[in-house]
């Protein structure tokens, strides 16, 4: 595995045919579709199949051993901990992005949520507030210490609504469930999403830096078709493509 990450700039390698079996953070949904159609261009031989959901949820499964190949996780310390663990590869720890939040309500609501910004949570017509649940979704902990940082949470605190995952959280408010909500700004700008909503990024310091981090793990199928993946996404095509979703990017 070592000798495999090493070899960052070494260009395309020869890999045996084979699948990955990804889980990955809800917040890449859409960035990580294009980053697995350009990864198979690259390396035609190698199959990827994504899985997202929250990341408490797959630290779970993978450590009651759900066949996953590769971990994405919205935060460090999942993946930190699965390699202190002995599940993951301690040298495939790695930073790919960090996440950024956004207050989102649709497009024919009434809501300025330009002007408003976090204040449109205090608004009379929203009844319910969608967060991602802060037990297991890192954004749910983010969108939190945002509320408290500008001093709206107690004010807004019986009207949240949890959602399973940040991905759910923007459903919630698509659907009329909730008539706002903080999703990650990575959802809020995706061609699909877009026209549908009206968005406010919610300044960095509103919250604790959200490092995103990934890990390879010991019952990876492929090693060498992993590394490969890690390699891609952390190269300057798939950092590319995580910046155009609305990720800022750590220093290599």
């Amino acid at each position: 595995m070592a000798t495999l990450l090493l070899c960052t700039g070494c260009g395309p390698q020869r890999l045996a045919p084979a699948k990955l079996i990804i889980a990955a953070a809800a917040d890449l949904q859409f960035a990580m579709e294009d980053v697995s159609r350009q990864f198979h261009a690259a390396y035609p031989q190698v199959q990827t199949q994504i899985v997202y959901g929250s990341s408490g949820n797959f630290y779970a499964q993978i450590r009651n051993g759900a066949p996953f190949d590769i971990f994405l996780s919205a935060d460090l310390e999942y993946p930190r901990q699965l390699t202190q663990q002995g599940l993951a590869f301690p040298q495939s720890l790695f930073t790919y992005a960090v996440g950024r939040l956004a207050v989102w309500a649709p497009a024919q609501s009434p809501l300025d949520v330009a002007r408003l910004q976090m204040k449109v949570f205090e608004d009379p017509a929203v009844k319910h507030v969608a967060l991602a649940n802060p037990a297991h979704a890192p954004y749910g902990k983010a969108a939190e210490a945002a509320l408290r940082h500008f001093g709206v949470y107690d004010a807004v605190a019986g009207k949240i609504v949890l959602a399973e995952n940040i991905a759910q959280t923007l459903q919630f408010v698509q659907s009329g469930a909730a008539e706002a909500g903080i999703v990650a700004l990575s959802l809020a700008v995706a061609p699909p999403v877009r026209p549908q909503g009206r968005y406010w990024e919610v300044p960095l310091d509103a919250y604790p830096r959200m490092w995103q981090g990934g890990v390879i793990l010991k019952r990876a199928q492929s090693s060498s078709a992993a590394a490969a993946f890690r390699t891609y996404l952390t190269s300057t095509a798939g950092r590319q493509i995580l910046q155009q979703y609305g990720f800022s990017l750590p220093a290599n």
